[in-house]
């Protein structure tokens, strides 16, 4: 692995209500327009357009998914940014956090 590159990423996922993530992780899976794109810490700055679909992101050997219906996120070699619309289980979410 390359000593320059970040061994996390920061996650936030953003909605016109709230802010449901923001937290450290290893990795996310977002569904784009085209499919999942799986990031890594060090990936390549993008800005991608949501679907409807679910994120997961992994904590160690814990994995979280999150509900999202469009959106958009930007992605930087250390950080992710998601704002997206108001999820299915958003409420359920919450709740639990």
């Amino acid at each position: 692995m390359n000593q320059n590159l970040p061994s996390s990423l920061r996650l936030t996922v953003i909605t016109p209500l709230k802010l449901l993530v923001d937290k450290e992780v290893e990795t996310v899976s977002i569904p784009s327009l085209e499919g999942y794109l799986g990031v890594f810490p060090g990936h390549r700055p993008l800005f991608l357009t949501l679907g409807e679909g679910k994120i997961t992101y992994r904590v160690g050997q814990k994995e979280d998914h999150l509900a999202v219906q469009g959106g958009y996120a930007e992605i930087l070699p250390e950080r992710v940014v998601i704002f997206t619309e108001v999820s299915e289980n958003e409420t359920e979410q919450s709740a639990e956090r």
